[in-house]
């Protein structure tokens, strides 16, 4: 797999997403970073500017400033008062613990996905998987991201463990990032499909331990795919 840019300038001139309504200024710029950092369109390493990211998202510096402050909380950016702000490398001691912490928190939403499950939201997960098929079939890493995603997310809300999922998102954004550069091998994306397929059969089964099981080992793929990621992206690692 080809290297990135890793300082190349934000793009203002890209269609702009429009700021929903009630939502505050610093909360639509600081998700709209997260996404772009987690997606690698701001690879690691990557200088970002208070006024190029105003003017991308138009807004004044000052939410920027506020969104930039709150990514760095959670270890996405590093802010360096009078020399910027830079995104920082990815740890993979970092990702060893957020796999065990992920493991134990999606591992309990599937055993109570099997003891009660929203059929509603069931069959959302079938559109979700069809989805997730046509897009590791035409290797659109984008969409087959996306729909990981909403997967899980489903999952959380099917079995109304809500509170579970906003824990599991704040532990895995760096864990992510990786799982976006392994999403670019279609092999790999073709395994979550089936891994993901693994882990709603089990559920429909009512079987917790097969569910459980399917779970923790989808979540430790990244594990295996570590190495050739590593490999292929050797700057993106601390």
């Amino acid at each position: 797999m080809p290297n990135r840019m890793a300082h190349a300038p934000i793009k203002t001139e890209l269609v702009r997403p429009t700021l929903p309504k009630g939502v505050s200024a610093t909360g639509f710029v600081a998700d709209q970073l997260r996404h772009a950092i987690i997606s690698m369109e701001f690879p690691p390493g990557t200088r970002l500017s208070e006024g190029e990211i105003a003017a991308r998202f138009a807004v004044s510096r000052q939410p920027v400033r506020e969104a930039l402050i709150s990514l760095s909380r959670i270890g996405l950016v590093q802010v360096m008062p009078q020399r910027g702000t830079i995104v920082t490398r990815i740890s993979t001691r970092h990702i060893m613990q957020v796999r065990i912490a992920r493991e134990a928190l999606e591992s309990a939403i599937v055993q109570r996905a099997c003891e009660r499950f929203d059929p509603v939201i069931r069959q959302s997960i079938d559109t979700i998987l069809e989805t997730q098929a046509r897009a590791a079939e035409s290797g659109d890493t984008a969409a087959i991201a996306t729909a990981d995603s909403q997967f899980h997310a489903a999952l959380a809300t099917g079995a109304e463990c809500e509170i579970i999922w906003q824990m599991v998102q704040d532990v895995k954004v760096h864990s992510d990032r990786v799982r976006h550069l392994t999403l670019e091998n279609r092999e790999t994306m073709q395994t979550l499909v089936s891994q993901h397929r693994e882990i709603v059969t089990a559920i429909d089964a009512r079987d917790a331990a097969a569910a459980e099981a399917a779970m923790r080992h989808h979540l430790r793929e990244i594990l295996r795919d570590l190495p050739r990621v590593l490999a292929a992206y050797p700057t993106y690692f601390e």
